[in-house]
């Protein structure tokens, strides 16, 4: 007996489509993950969104849609998604990912199986308005790291998380790529590191520039972490010896945080924030952080001009006399 869904739940995606759409639909699927390379996330969510846009169908033309279905959709069928979309309070951010989806299904059903539909390169929808990054202060982002490595907890530990707020604040990284760093990364002398190779999204890889402080953070960790250390084994180990958990991570950045006094937004990925936004308040150029933060596109990096620029702004009404 099939299980009734409950009100926003997206049911599977295999079960809202005819059968003469499954291997087109996992043909999708396979070219998201080995093709595109998107990260195994966010190749969930597309297909969450995906599942979503055909319970939609199913509803809006009486039963699943078939190939001859999607062929015959015309405008005014995707407008009423959006439009049921809007209706349930879901974020513009959330529609425009939704969109790409299924503008990216369309394609690929176009493309490798002559499924056509004019109707959807029609549609428009204005880019959602990117949040500008919350980047912490120079100052702030230097007691965060340096509070890691000396306020409470077992010397080790204290080393580790020192260590890892280093390596966010110093190289740029996402959270979870320093934590899937495996040992070999920092090669057989970590003091004498001065370059790091990091895999980030979409499996892209990237080379960034260790500073000597970062190398010595990580050199002091290593040498007072209890636990084996192999070189295919992971580099940040929590108490049990296990590869760190990002949780773990996020809890104690909210503790030093309260102890600092520094607001919400001091979060592990406001350290990668900060990195970007203070080398390009000294002259870096966009491009060589786009390459450092391992962007694909050079629009997400030109966020950080915006808040340059804001700052810009706040320091002229503060100090400029004429600005009150």
């Amino acid at each position: 007996m099939m299980r009734r869904m409950t009100k926003g739940e997206v049911p599977p995606l295999l079960s809202v489509v005819a059968a003469d759409l499954v291997p087109l639909v996992e043909s999708y699927r396979g070219w998201l993950r080995h093709e595109k390379r998107m990260a195994a996330r966010t190749v969930i969510a597309y297909e969450t969104d995906l599942a979503s846009f055909f319970a939609f169908l199913a509803g809006h033309l009486g039963g699943p849609a078939d190939a001859s279905r999607l062929r015959g959709l015309e405008v005014a069928d995707f407008r009423a998604w959006l439009a049921e979309r809007h209706r349930r309070g879901l974020a513009r951010s959330s529609t425009a990912r939704a969109l790409a989806a299924v503008r990216g299904f369309f394609r690929h059903a176009d493309r490798r199986h002559g499924l056509h539909n004019p109707a959807l390169s029609a549609l428009r929808m204005p880019p959602p308005k990117r949040p500008l990054p919350r980047p912490l202060a120079p100052d702030q982002a230097l007691s965060l790291t340096e509070a890691a490595g000396r306020d409470g907890g077992p010397l080790w530990v204290l080393l580790r998380d020192h260590a890892l707020l280093q390596l966010l604040y110093g190289c740029g990284l996402r959270i979870g790529e320093a934590l899937a760093l495996d040992r070999a990364a920092l090669g057989a002398d970590p003091g004498l590191l001065r370059s790091l190779r990091v895999r980030g999204k979409g499996d892209r890889e990237r080379e960034v520039p260790v500073l000597p402080v970062v190398a010595a953070a990580l050199a002091a960790y290593i040498a007072a972490c209890p636990h084996r250390l192999p070189p295919d084994g992971p580099l940040f180990r929590g108490v049990r010896g296990g590869r760190l958990d990002a949780g773990v991570v996020r809890k104690r950045v909210r503790e030093l945080r309260t102890a600092l006094g520094l607001p919400e937004s001091a979060t592990p990925h406001a350290l990668r924030h900060s990195f970007a936004t203070h080398l390009l308040a000294a002259g870096a150029d966009l491009r060589v952080i786009q390459e450092l933060l391992g962007h694909a596109s050079l629009s997400t990096t030109q966020g950080y001009t915006a808040v340059d620029a804001s700052r810009l702004l706040a320091l002229y009404e503060r100090a400029h006399p004429r600005a009150r």
